[in-house]
């Protein structure tokens, strides 16, 4: 399925449910504002701690929820090999959040009013306590679940993107039909893993936003 700025993604006509993720996505969020938090922290080699898909286990350990949030802070401060307070740790870690831009919320009201739409999201619970105060700070009176039929963050369903796993999960819970659900994400690999659940996937490059799309 390919995405266009000016039609429907092929085939768009056979899907009734869509599943999105969430940051890059739905929230706007820069790995690169945590690297630079550590950084200033005087962690060096940042990336070699915090590139691309990070590369010590933990860190897929945290986002699964198999190790706690102590455990993870202490993974990482043993890590960066400083002696800084979990709330300085916690502080850097959750500077990638960044907001929900309110045409995006917007759109997410207008869709759900035609297909049934699912989150699935690739976080932690640090994360998500940060990104749900974001939420209401900008939305007051409202919730970032609410939004959907059913929200999955990786770390309470015990499984990650892009592992095919936890599609059939959510595909089972909710009685989907997988040619007829569309994922949404960001990275490459997760679209890849969707597919391989049986669901259609859609790759949004950076330079595109889902309000490009004509649902």
């Amino acid at each position: 399925m390919e995405l266009s700025t000016i039609n429907k993604p092929q085939g768009m006509d056979k899907i009734k449910n869509i599943i999105f993720d969430l940051g890059g996505v739905i929230m706007d969020i820069d790995v690169r504002k945590t690297q630079k938090a550590f950084t200033e922290m005087g962690v060096k080699n940042i990336n070699d701690y915090f590139g691309h898909g990070f590369a010590a286990s933990f860190f897929k350990d945290h986002e699964a929820g198999k190790i706690s949030d102590a455990a993870f802070i202490q993974k990482i401060k043993e890590e960066i090999r400083l002696d800084v307070s979990d709330e300085l740790v916690t502080e850097a870690w959750n500077a990638l959040l960044l907001h929900f831009p309110p045409e995006r919320i917007a759109l997410l009201d207008e869709i759900k009013k035609k297909y049934r739409i699912f989150l699935f999201s690739n976080t932690n619970a640090i994360h998500h306590k940060r990104f749900m105060q974001i939420y209401r700070g900008a939305f007051p009176g409202r919730g970032l679940d609410d939004h959907f039929e059913k929200a999955y963050y990786s770390h309470t369903l015990g499984h990650r993107k892009p592992d095919k796993t936890g599609f059939e999960i959510i595909v089972r819970e909710n009685q989907l039909d997988p040619a007829e659900t569309l994922f949404v994400d960001d990275g490459y690999i997760n679209v890849e893993g969707a597919i391989r659940a049986g669901l259609q996937g859609l790759y949004l490059p950076p330079a595109m936003s889902i309000n490009d799309i004509h649902w």
